[in-house]
């Protein structure tokens, strides 16, 4: 990695939306370094200019594509608060050695619990039930069908930390198998591993915790749906991209699969999207990952890579390493 140089440096957050930035100004205030948030409201002419002169841009959602990377003039990495990197140009920064760095570690509790309660709610049919109550009926009679979980197929695609701790949270709903689709991970006992195709034939609750790129997008397709069973329950707080929304769509409206159970989508904010008058999905907005706890660490560990940076030091989850 470059060293850099200068008596200050400068930081740059180009996504807003933190109540405080103590931690960022207290950490890289200690490296000599100046901390500002400039807001690009994810337009990719305003995150240039805004950062431009940094030597360590901090991002949330906004995209970093090639043009914008091409135009960095000092930086030395680029830090992404949270998990996911597919808004910014890997490549790109790889041929200017801008280092490309995460935070996998902070939510893991929160998005697996994000998980768990988007397929209970689904199970359970609790937004379809919360509206009648609401509305002022009582109905005691059968809305829509529902199945206990015990003895049934728990898949999960992926199995990074997430995916591990979304398990243990799952077990004691007694499934009686467990499949896993991850050719890297080493599995525990009493785990099976199976290709995605049996893993959606074979499912009664489908788990996506896989990252997004060209290889899995669109991973749960048209054809992949139309395998799985009328009991499965569909749910994703990993990427909206790993799901052709479209597809996820015509099924549910037909009740070919029991429900989705939705954290992520493919554009964001999704807008009002034809899913949503639908009464088998229940969705949320992104906000799996969050506590107060976990937004707290998000923002030191964002900080602390960006200090290891500005000490010339490697980011402790550098990605695209050269």
């Amino acid at each position: 990695m470059n060293q850099g140089g200068g008596l200050e440096r400068l930081v740059v957050a180009i996504d807003d939306g933190y109540a405080s930035y103590d931690q960022e100004e207290a950490l890289l205030g200690a490296e000599g370094a100046r901390f500002e948030v400039r807001p690009c409201r994810r337009d990719p002419k305003r995150a240039l200019d805004a950062a431009r002169e940094a030597d360590v841009v901090l991002v949330r959602e906004s995209p970093l594509p090639r043009e914008v990377i091409q135009g960095l003039t000092k930086c030395r990495a680029i830090v992404r608060y949270g998990i996911g990197v597919d808004n910014i140009d890997q490549v790109a920064a790889s041929e200017r050695r801008i280092a490309v760095a995460n935070v996998p570690d902070y939510g893991t509790d929160e998005v697996s619990s994000q998980a768990v309660a988007l397929a209970l709610a689904v199970s359970r049919r609790l937004w379809l039930h919360d509206r009648e109550v609401r509305e002022g009926r009582w109905s005691t009679g059968v809305l829509q069908p529902m199945f206990r979980l015990r003895g049934r197929t728990l898949g999960l695609v992926g199995f990074g930390r997430i995916a591990r701790m979304t398990l243990e949270k799952f077990a004691g709903f007694g499934f009686g198998r467990v499949l896993v689709n991850d050719p890297r991970a080493e599995l525990p006992d009493g785990l099976e591993r199976a290709d995605i195709d049996t893993l959606c034939a074979e499912s009664d609750v489908i788990s996506l915790h896989a990252p997004l790129n060209e290889q899995t997008r669109h991973l749960i397709n048209a054809e992949r749906i139309a395998r799985m069973r009328p009991t499965a329950i569909l749910v994703n707080t990993a990427r909206g991209g790993l799901v052709h929304t479209d597809a996820l769509h015509e099924a549910l409206a037909a009740r070919r699969i029991l429900g989705a159970g939705l954290d992520v989508f493919e554009q964001e904010p999704p807008g009002i999207h034809k899913l949503f008058s639908l009464d088998n999905v229940v969705v949320s907005n992104h906000m799996g990952w969050y506590s107060e706890e976990a937004m707290r660490e998000l923002q030191r560990k964002t900080a602390e890579e960006a200090a290891r940076v500005l000490r010339g030091e490697a980011p402790l989850n550098w990605l695209n390493r050269w």
